[in-house]
């Protein structure tokens, strides 16, 4: 089991790097075409002796410019399999972030129950958009509507969508494994970050006297 979660965890990285790359990738390439031409272009009109062969590879880095019209689709669609992957490896990480101030102030029973009652709340919420979200894949599936300037690659509205389903049933499972590690005692609910503790932190960083100046 623990085995398995491992391997888990390294694939949810391992996607999350792979978007990330894939979008600087893409988003490079494009502009790197789309404004390269016009360096041989130039060059052209400053060495007529090499015209020829400046202008036939401007006009190559022009043309795969303009055939480029699915980079910006695809950089959105890896753009929003990020986010919705990333909601889970939020929740494992902790990255989100918490309002949980007053929750702070409670007894530590208190909190247990807060923390118990947030985590089914949000369990429902992320059960009735995992079966939302694959009705609505469902419907595009049966539509066989194609992806706009994706099509051309046989890529279907279906298939991109179909993160957002497979997104919640990920958060659902994180959910969980933070519920049954607080049902032990091992963990106070989603463990989200505190915003205010980090930003101290970091200002005593730079700063040590104001770690004093707050103990006073």
């Amino acid at each position: 089991m623990k085995t398995l979660l491992n391997l888990w965890n390294h694939l949810e990285e391992g996607l999350v790097a792979l978007f990330l790359t894939a979008m600087t990738l893409i988003t490079f390439v494009y502009v790197m075409f789309n404004n390269l031409y016009v360096v041989f272009y130039a060059g052209a009109d400053a060495f007529p002796a090499l015209e020829g062969p400046m202008f036939a590879i401007g006009d190559v880095l022009l043309d795969t410019a303009q055939n480029m019209t699915w980079s910006s689709a695809l950089t959105r669609v890896f753009f929003g399999w990020l986010i919705f992957l990333g909601i889970s490896y939020g929740i494992r990480t902790g990255a989100h972030i918490g309002v949980d101030l007053l929750v702070r102030t409670f007894s530590a029973p208190i909190r247990r129950v807060c923390s118990i009652l947030v985590l089914l709340i949000v369990l429902g919420y992320a059960v009735l958009m995992m079966i939302s979200s694959y009705d609505w894949v469902k419907a595009l599936y049966d539509a066989r509507l194609g992806a706009e300037d994706l099509d051309e690659f046989h890529i279907m509205q279906w298939h991109i969508t179909m993160i957002v389903p497979l997104g919640f049933a990920l958060v659902i499972a994180r959910l969980v494994e933070a519920f049954v590690l607080t049902l032990k005692g091992q963990q106070h609910g989603l463990q989200m970050a505190d915003e205010a503790a980090d930003a101290l932190k970091l200002a005593t960083d730079v700063h040590p006297d104001i770690s004093k100046e707050s103990r006073s």
